[in-house]
């Protein structure tokens, strides 16, 4: 048996029909603040690697190691990349998935307070 028959795809034509519960939109929000952070953390590690890289080549007395200084900011550059990218797929996935869930939880604070 092929392993694309027993594990189930979330692709870009899969989506929530359901109207989600609070402790769903809870979820949602802290994979959110998770997403956000794990950004903020691939940043934070490409600065660390271009602070490292510029010191690197600023050694006068060490010239052969300038070359860890040069793969080190080439690193820095994949590195924010990659976190970028990862960022934008998994909010699109969210998007995608969860659809127009904010607009549905005013429309829904709305009714309460018109109530």
């Amino acid at each position: 048996m092929k392993i694309k028959q027993i594990l189930p795809t979330l692709g870009t034509t899969f989506k929530n029909q359901e109207h989600i519960i609070l402790r769903d939109f809870l979820a949602l929000e802290r994979t959110k603040l998770a997403n956000e952070r794990t950004l903020l953390s691939y940043i934070r590690a490409s600065l660390y690697l271009l602070l490292g890289g510029i010191a690197l080549l600023k050694l006068e007395d060490f010239q052969q190691i300038k070359f860890l200084g040069y793969t080190s900011l080439s690193l820095t550059v994949i590195l924010l990349i990659v976190g970028v990218y990862r960022y934008n797929k998994l909010s699109h996935k969210l998007k995608d998935y969860y659809g127009d869930i904010e607009v549905q939880a005013k429309l829904k604070e709305q009714e309460n307070l018109n109530t």
